[in-house]
């Protein structure tokens, strides 16, 4: 009698056991809410992405963007897409442009040139000093090495003044401006920026119009000025587009101090430690130096340190 009241109370508990093993399978708790293994409904809400409001006007340099046109919002609207929803990258080039900003405007106005160009830079090179393309092209404004002398950037084996952020707006102003006077447009100025004055005048002279947006060109060259657009809308008024920054998260300008130099120096290591710095800052502050030396050539450089 007493085992089979024991049988009996074994096979009781097993069922109750086995109740509240199927309970937990059948009803699954998460952080936003449970799924439902008997109707296998999903309570949870999926995350939803929105399209980024447009502008209803848009320029560049001055120059009109007609985004009444159907293809030509549509372009801009794939660029604006690409790039609202890389937030990392616009949020690195916003602390950036804090620093970088400042002294590119100061340039394009010291040379004539539309301060909308500084989205142009951030185009080329997203503001890295060194930056490099695969076919060559390097520095700030992404000057090829052949192509570079010819606006006064010297590049050899000890400097290469295509990583030096005055010396290479200044070149890319020499381009802009020789562009704008050849095609009388900024936006045209900007396209052969990406394709060469050569190939934009072949394309324009083919279609018969200089007119950038009505031209059918290379399809790097179709997107590259709605890139600067894109940047250009995002990185002007950041906070309407949701990229909010305070101040002392942005990069700041950094104090330094120049030395002109136009003797040889053998040991950089040795020339920044004896200036109370270190080799690596040198490299950092003076991203067109290139190796553990320089031969100045009785030429002079200037340096900069860091502010005593």
């Amino acid at each position: 009698m007493k085992q089979r009241i024991a049988a009996i109370i074994n096979i009781a508990a097993g069922v109750v056991l086995g109740v509240f093993i199927a309970g937990q399978f059948g009803f699954t708790n998460d952080e936003s809410g449970f799924i439902n293994n008997l109707t296998g409904k999903n309570d949870r809400i999926a995350e939803r992405y929105y399209a980024p409001p447009h502008p209803t006007e848009l320029s560049f340099a001055g120059e009109k963007v007609p985004l009444e046109r159907w293809d030509v919002k549509e372009r801009f609207d794939r660029e604006l897409l690409f790039n609202y929803y890389n937030q990392a990258n616009i949020l690195y080039l916003l602390k950036l442009a804090n620093r970088y900003f400042p002294t590119i405007s100061e340039r394009l106005q010291a040379n004539g040139v539309p301060d909308d160009f500084k989205y142009l830079c951030v185009a080329e090179s997203n503001l890295l000093s060194g930056a490099r393309s695969g076919v060559g092209a390097s520095g700030y404004w992404q000057f090829m090495p052949g192509t570079a002398p010819g606006y006064g950037l010297t590049v050899n084996d000890q400097v290469d003044f295509r990583s030096d952020l005055i010396k290479s707006t200044d070149a890319a102003c020499q381009y802009l401006k020789a562009a704008y006077q050849k095609f009388g447009s900024w936006t045209a100025a900007a396209a052969s920026y990406n394709m060469g004055q050569g190939g934009y005048n072949g394309q324009a002279s083919f279609q018969g119009t200089k007119h950038y947006y009505d031209l059918q060109l290379p399809e790097e060259t179709n997107r590259y000025l709605f890139r600067i657009l894109a940047f250009k809308h995002l990185m002007s008024n950041p906070e309407a587009s949701g990229f909010v920054l305070k101040d002392e998260e942005k990069y700041q300008v950094i104090p330094t101090q120049s030395i002109v130099v136009n003797t040889n120096i053998p040991n950089l290591a040795q020339w920044a430690q004896a200036r109370g710095t270190t080799y690596k800052m040198i490299r950092q502050l003076n991203p067109w130096l290139r190796g553990r030396s320089l031969n100045t050539g009785g030429r002079s450089y200037e340096i900069k340190i860091p502010a005593q």
